[in-house]
């Protein structure tokens, strides 16, 4: 049986939905165990082997041409992805230039996107990561739509225009490339990184376990063959280290941190190791909770907001805790749709509205952040900005 909700059995709580991807081979025989327990139940996905082969796209060209461009309400392989980076850099090079950041273990180069309007102004960073569990296609989707649109619009939509003079975007569309491309060629439920451990008798490392933030302490495994294996060690993974240490090196501009996963349709703050809530948590509840309204307004899509402890499950070495504890003030994880109808396997269908409702949430945040440090066009250095760093990480 696999556990897709929560992640744990030891999370399981009374009153809480539970996932299960059960076998074909198991269906009728847990079917017996449950009705046999009077444990109510019903099935999301009748055939999870056909919702995934229906979400795998027909026929492919690794140089295809669409008419009208890029297509954004397909799901695209990681070459595709790639060619997109060079081809937006291109196509706008006034505003889009694209950096080095690491390899991954597989040896492939890890990019992001920065997006910075020409300005004599001291400006500050928001950064966004997609993809750093491998399944979860929507978000390295959201990524590619969030760039367009910041393109598309940012001369003529005020709040990008004004957020734009203050603030650079810096968008990691796939973290966990060699987890992604894995998910395409191989296995479209595979979730962690690819390295091998115990002489190659079990491979990857789920990466949002691997930061340095109390690391190994709750919610993880040490068994390599688990879902959710937090490495050797913190950073032990050539992905991890290399956004850790771009991170670090920018932290003292970086006002938010935005990481993007799926599935739930929640906004997550600080914490997953621990129920204390952060210094700052007042002002984060409140942010998220604008963002999520925002967010419902366009298509009613329902969204929970709190602590990871609180309202998902515990766990440590997630790359939004890390941001946080290192002196980023806004910190969020999103969990895009759905809630499990599709689970993992989001129809292609269903990128557009997913995204479009995403990208008012996402906006809000920023447009907080820019108003908050830059009410007259200028920084302001606050106590949270300058003191986080001495947050306490249990």
């Amino acid at each position: 049986l696999d556990l897709w909700k929560p992640l744990l059995p030891e999370d399981i709580r009374a009153g809480e939905d539970l996932h299960i991807r059960v076998p074909a081979s198991l269906v009728q025989e847990v079917k017996d165990s449950l009705d046999q327990h009077v444990i109510s139940y019903r099935v999301l996905i009748a055939d999870v082997q056909k919702l995934v082969d229906q979400s795998m796209p027909r026929e492919r060209s690794s140089h295809r041409q669409v008419s009208g461009g890029y297509v954004y309400t397909e799901y695209h392989p990681m070459e595709e992805i790639y060619q997109w980076m060079t081809q937006i850099q291109k196509n706008n090079s006034e505003l889009v230039t694209q950096h080095f950041l690491g390899k991954t273990f597989e040896n492939r180069t890890m990019y992001y996107l920065q997006i910075s309007q020409p300005s004599n102004k001291t400006k500050k960073i928001i950064w966004m990561d997609c993809g750093i569990h491998a399944r979860e296609w929507i978000s390295p989707a959201f990524c590619q739509w969030f760039v367009k649109e910041i393109l598309q619009n940012y001369k003529t939509d005020p709040k990008i225009s004004r957020f734009l003079q203050n603030l650079d975007l810096y968008v990691l569309p796939v973290l966990n490339i060699d987890g992604y491309i894995y998910s395409w060629e191989e296995d479209r439920l595979w979730r962690k990184s690819r390295s091998p451990y115990e002489n190659g008798t079990c491979y990857g490392t789920d990466l949002n376990r691997n930061f340095n933030s109390s690391w190994g302490s709750v919610g993880v495994s040490f068994n390599c063959s688990s879902d959710i294996f937090c490495g050797s060690g913190p950073e032990s993974e050539p992905e991890t280290r290399a956004v850790a240490q771009f991170i670090k090196s920018k932290k003292s501009d970086i006002l938010c941190y935005l990481t993007i996963h799926s599935y739930g349709q929640l906004i997550l703050t600080p914490y997953g190791s621990t129920t204390k809530p952060p210094s700052n948590n007042e002002e984060l509840m409140q942010v998220a909770k604008e963002a999520a309204a925002a967010l419902t307004g366009k298509y009613g899509t329902s969204y929970r907001v709190g602590s990871t402890a609180l309202i998902l499950y515990s766990n440590s070495g997630s790359s939004r805790d890390w941001a946080h504890t290192i002196g980023i003030p806004l910190s969020y994880t999103f969990e895009l749709r759905d809630t499990g109808t599709h689970g993992f396997v989001l129809p292609a269908n269903q990128i557009q509205p997913t995204c479009e409702e995403t990208m008012l949430a996402v906006t809000t945040i920023i447009d907080y952040v820019d108003k908050k440090y830059f009410p007259n066009g200028q920084v302001v250095l606050t106590s949270s900005s300058l003191g986080l760093s001495l947050c306490l990480s249990i």
